[in-house]
């Protein structure tokens, strides 16, 4: 898999990739990374990628020829690119969508700036557009490298341990249960006795109503959608 950044500050991603799973990943040629600067392509002589909003409004916005370019560029290079913007006037990204990315060969992230992007560039070339919730960033940067993040650990081969996959939140509408590491007691709190006895199908339904627990505590609306599938 390809991730392309398409992107005025590089430095802002580069980082997260230097360490962990991701980092493993890109050394056994699982993800590959490539960056992409509008400003590079900006045909003003100070490389400026931005002015002021037609019809007046507060801020700038990215203008349309060097993003035009750049994805121009892009497309040539390989006419399967898949190209998702970062906006949070979109759809909201899901885990579901994360699994079914995980299945191209070359996705690129715009990541946008100021008051955002032109909206003739992303009617243009846009194949997906996304949210990642319902605030407002700086820019796009930190939008994408979630996406990036959530779709790599489904690609084979880049979690070291694939069955973790099934047993995470949002594979169900319920939330994950609780997890416990050792040692067994700690400050004089003890995990679960249940998870101590070796029986697996107790341990199993205890997680369950943990699971059914913190999901109406924290995501009521998934547990209505959890006991609408169970009958």
């Amino acid at each position: 898999m390809i991730f392309t950044f398409v992107t005025l500050f590089q430095n802002l991603i580069e980082g997260y990739f230097q360490d962990s799973i991701l980092k493993r990943a890109i050394d056994r040629d699982l993800i590959r990374l490539s960056y992409l600067n509008p400003r590079d392509y900006s045909q003003n002589k100070h490389n400026k990628v931005d002015d002021t909003a037609v019809g007046g409004g507060a801020g700038m916005v990215m203008n349309p020829q060097p993003l035009y370019d750049v994805l121009d560029d892009l497309k040539k290079s390989d006419e399967k690119v898949h190209i998702v913007f970062l906006t949070p006037v979109a759809k909201p990204f899901k885990q579901n969508d994360a699994k079914r990315l995980a299945k191209k060969s070359h996705i690129a992230f715009v990541s946008g700036r100021y008051e955002g992007i032109d909206e003739r560039v992303i009617e243009n070339y846009a194949d997906e557009v996304f949210s990642i919730g319902d605030y407002i960033l700086t820019g796009g940067e930190l939008a994408s490298l979630v996406m990036c993040d959530a779709i790599s650990r489904n690609i084979n081969g880049v979690l070291g341990n694939s069955d973790s996959l099934s047993i995470e939140s949002f594979e169900t509408p319920l939330l994950e249960a609780p997890s416990f590491s050792k040692p067994k007691v700690y400050e004089e709190i003890s995990v679960p006795s249940e998870y101590l006895k070796g029986n697996h199908s107790k341990i199993r339904s205890l997680k369950l109503a943990l699971s059914e627990c913190k999901t109406k505590f924290f995501r009521p609306d998934q547990l209505i959608k959890h006991k609408t599938q169970s009958h």
